[in-house]
């Protein structure tokens, strides 16, 4: 009786789920796993003296662990995922709010929050219950004829933003602001609040960069160096482009790339430039359209969505995700200044991958 239960529960998620949308996430987790080999095994075997396999090893388990949290966030019945968004932001929240006290320093940057097992990055969970913890405001029945909602929501974004300059940690910030600009701005606020609230943030921004050079001074050395590079150092994504373009559409061949070796966490926020030089443009194009037809799907449900919680959800979400995509991409090609960012499902790093598994979860079982 239990076996026929299983296997009816089963067949009904495989009719109900979009699987376009999940075979897209699956290509982009198997991708990572096999550009993670090529681009790691040499820095681990050669540059730190461990076992080629050592990162491979390690991206295959968070990959795993990543593909059981997609599918169960996918499982759940989407009336109680709706009911512990909350919950989960707070809790999210907090271990965010740790980092200054608990974190573990890199390169002057304090991010990560040291858990034994592994360095949990909190902003990578954080970011898809952000997300959707800002429609929760947007859609409350007691706030649904009053405007007051758009500034709990940006009171909501702020507290985040505080703790992400503390770190500091701009790129993830201007990714959240962005996400949450799209969001509100779907869910029908006028245009005045949105031009109001970018006006505050860049002169809050401007601020903080002039009055705190000691913290931010590196922000400003990446602006000048982007805008005349002449003035900095921009060995990093003037090595990036490089390698675009050495790989040119076909590519240098597998193992053959210098990139990974020559310039420090290519493996993660240099990843496109890592397929482009190995595997050539083509590769790196075609990944870049399996996110936006992802995106394209998740648009075309949502036309047909009656719930406006999960409509203005799955938007955000779809929003995140592509501008993640893109300011990787744009950092890659020179296109915008050095932020650090990972692009989502293919990027080396525990906390990325299970970031991009929560929003892939929740993606599937709103699509349902």
């Amino acid at each position: 009786m239990q076996e026929n239960m299983f296997k009816h529960k089963i067949v009904n998620y495989w009719r109900n789920i979009d699987k376009k949308i999940f075979f897209c996430f699956l290509i982009l987790f198997f991708l990572g796993l096999f550009f993670s080999f090529s681009s790691t095994s040499s820095l681990a075997g050669e540059r730190l003296n461990k076992d080629y396999y050592f990162f491979f090893t390690k991206h295959l388990i968070f990959t795993f662990l990543a593909l059981i949290i997609m599918i169960s966030i996918s499982l759940v019945n989407t009336s109680f995922l709706k009911k512990i968004i909350l919950p989960i932001f707070i809790f999210s929240f907090i271990f965010l709010a740790l980092v200054p006290f608990f974190g573990v320093e890199v390169k002057g940057a304090k991010r990560w929050l040291d858990l034994y097992f592994f360095r949990l990055q909190p902003i990578e969970i954080l970011k898809p219950f952000f997300i959707l913890a800002t429609v929760k405001v947007l859609t409350l029945e007691k706030l649904k004829n009053s405007q007051i909602k758009y500034f709990f929501s940006f009171l909501l974004l702020l507290s985040v933003i505080i703790l992400l300059i503390d770190q500091p940690d701009l790129g993830q910030s201007i990714l959240l602001v962005l996400s949450w600009s799209a969001t509100i701005f779907i869910s029908g606020v006028s245009l005045f609040y949105i031009i109001s609230f970018f006006s505050i943030f860049f002169i809050s921004i401007s601020l903080l960069l002039f009055l705190m050079p000691e913290k931010f001074g590196y922000i400003i050395n990446r602006l000048v160096t982007f805008i005349d590079p002449g003035k900095g150092d921009k060995f990093q994504s003037t090595s990036a482009l490089d390698a675009i373009k050495l790989g040119g559409l076909k590519g240098q061949g597998m193992g053959e790339g210098i990139l990974k070796e020559s310039v420090p966490e290519a493996h993660t926020d240099y990843i496109i430039a890592i397929i482009s030089e190995e595997y050539g443009s083509i590769i790196s194009t075609l990944i870049i359209l399996i996110f936006l037809y992802i995106s394209f799907r998740i648009i075309k449900n949502c036309i047909n969505q009656e719930d406006n919680l999960i409509k203005i959800s799955l938007c955000g979400l779809a929003t995140l995700m592509i501008f993640q995509t893109f300011i990787h991409v744009g950092v890659n090609t020179s296109l915008i200044p050095t932020t650090g960012m990972t692009l989502p499902f293919l990027s080396y790093g525990g906390s990325s991958l299970i970031g991009s598994a929560i929003l892939a979860g929740v993606i599937l079982n709103y699509t349902k």
